[in-house]
């Protein structure tokens, strides 16, 4: 185990709080938004539950039944929903038991339950409510098991680490060394590798957690896609040096956050539970950007479906006419960066020459490039070719709306596009998008100067920053005419 004093980088990199596979934030971001699925599930069940026992007991169409017979048993079932959710019953917090889920639920759900049927009884004088009073014992017994398969997929979730955070800590101090004695006694942290920025002083290990390198080194090291939080450990009384490590850590996509000084034993402990717990997100006190989050990937699921079928004929036509048009294959396969720097492997239709292709995107098409062809000139003008990034939406990779992918070290002019703009990582904050802010306004394709990859960037963080359905809807119904309307843009 040995460290590069004048590179910042370490040779040894897995130290014991290390887990086995690496997984990137993306992929782990979308089982702790699984809360919501399981909320949906609950909510259908309630409804079908709720829906056939008044088809059976009412004496004809559930519709022309009393509203006083009717109406208790669906304010019930919402109720139901929105007790269990402002109950916590979808934190699953690490630690809870499975007996003690499951009775939480169980005696919710047959409470209300029971107060339904009976204010249902007050107001109806029928004995058609009579019918009902299996209701309450239906849903005990429903909610019940949904909450104990609920439980043991979070459970297995958290086996395999799929909801374990993944942290590294900046300052190989006696903060980042008290953090990571609790991590290992908990055993619910996963403490990545330590930056220092004064590598002649540090150690090459804190309780044979590896530094890894400098501060500088975190800019660029590997493992940050799979960094949920990176923990300044600096003493905060330092603050100086903490300006200066916060300021550069501020160009990151991560999360950043500085330990302070706990005094008290039980308020450090109290402190790194809070760092371990990574519950699913929750849904009745949901964070702004989680429920985004969900409503982003509703969204692209709902309309990309539909746009595949639509432009299936295309796809197929556009496919024939690349392979009838040049030697090669019909894909041209690119790693581009993805949410939190992410690499992701995106297709779209081959453009260019086979021999030709640029994957790293040293050189940015110019007009009248001789290396696209004949139908690739068609395809990039119309963007038809980025139809197959239709399927890195079905797998969560990328949006329908966000910043456009761009190929890692891609090049304006001499100079590594992403060392022109100092926030040009932010943009990385969210999921890349087949359209977006800046296409529809006239920033696509190739960025041949700094101030085009200002602007770009420019407009890319400020669709993050008022990101909403309403506006990835209009961006959506801009795209056809700003792609029809744009002569400028060479592709």
């Amino acid at each position: 185990m040995t460290t590069d004093k004048q590179s910042g980088q370490a040779t040894y990199v897995r130290g014991p709080l290390r887990p086995g596979k690496l997984r990137s934030v993306r992929s782990r971001q979308a089982r702790r938004l699984a809360s919501h699925a399981f909320r949906g599930v609950d909510v259908v069940f309630i409804a079908i539950v709720t829906g056939v026992m008044l088809a059976i007991a009412s004496p004809g169409p559930v519709l022309q039944a009393p509203t006083a017979f009717v109406a208790p048993f669906v304010l019930g079932g919402l109720l139901l929903v929105h007790v269990l959710s402002a109950s916590g019953a979808y934190r699953f917090d690490r630690g809870e038991p499975w007996w003690h889920h499951v009775a939480h639920v169980g005696a919710l759900s047959f409470i209300v339950g029971v107060i339904t049927t009976a204010i249902a009884a007050l107001l109806d004088e029928s004995d058609i409510v009579a019918q009902m009073k299996w209701w309450p014992l239906v849903l005990l017994v429903g909610i019940c098991l949904l909450h104990t398969f609920w439980w043991l997929l979070v459970a297995r979730w958290r086996k395999q680490h799929w909801l374990t955070p993944n942290i590294v800590l900046v300052g190989a101090t006696a903060r980042a060394e008290e953090l990571i004695n609790e991590a290992i006694a908990r055993d619910d942290i996963n403490v990545i590798g330590i930056f220092d920025d004064r590598l002649e002083r540090s150690p090459l290990a804190v309780l044979g957690v590896p530094v890894l390198g400098n501060t500088e080194a975190l800019l660029t090291h590997r493992t940050l896609p799979h960094v949920d939080l990176i923990v300044v450990t600096v003493d905060p009384s330092a603050t100086v040096r903490v300006r200066e490590i916060m300021t550069r850590l501020s160009t990151l996509p991560n999360e950043v956050t500085l330990m302070v000084d706990q005094d008290e034993d039980a308020a450090r402990l109290a402190a790194v539970a809070h760092l371990a717990d990574a519950p699913l997100a929750p849904v009745a006190r949901t964070a702004d950007h989680e429920r985004k989050a969900v409503a982003k990937r509703v969204q692209d699921l709902a309309i990309a479906l539909p746009m595949l079928l639509i432009a299936a004929p295309v796809i197929a036509l556009s496919a024939l006419a690349v392979k009838l048009d040049s030697r090669g294959p019909i894909l041209f396969r690119q790693v581009r960066h993805g949410f939190n720097n992410e690499e992701i492997l995106i297709c779209k239709f081959r453009t260019m020459r086979h021999e030709a292709a640029d994957a790293k995107a040293e050189r940015q098409v110019t007009a009248g490039d001789d290396r696209v062809t004949r139908v690739g000139r068609v395809l990039r003008k119309t963007s038809l070719d980025e139809l197959p990034q239709l399927f890195n939406v079905f797998r969560g990779e990328m949006s329908l709306v966000g910043p456009r992918p761009h190929a890692i070290g891609m090049k304006t002019g001499e100079i590594e596009s992403a060392q022109l703009v100092a926030d040009y990582a932010h943009r990385h904050r969210i999921k890349p998008g087949l359209t977006g802010w800046a296409a529809v306004n006239g920033s696509r394709g190739p960025m041949h100067s700094p101030a085009e990859v200002k602007r770009r960037v420019a407009l890319d963080v400020e669709y993050i920053e008022r990101q909403s359905l309403g506006l990835d809807l209009k961006i959506m119904l801009m795209t056809l005419p700003a792609l029809l309307g744009d002569r400028s843009a060479v592709r």
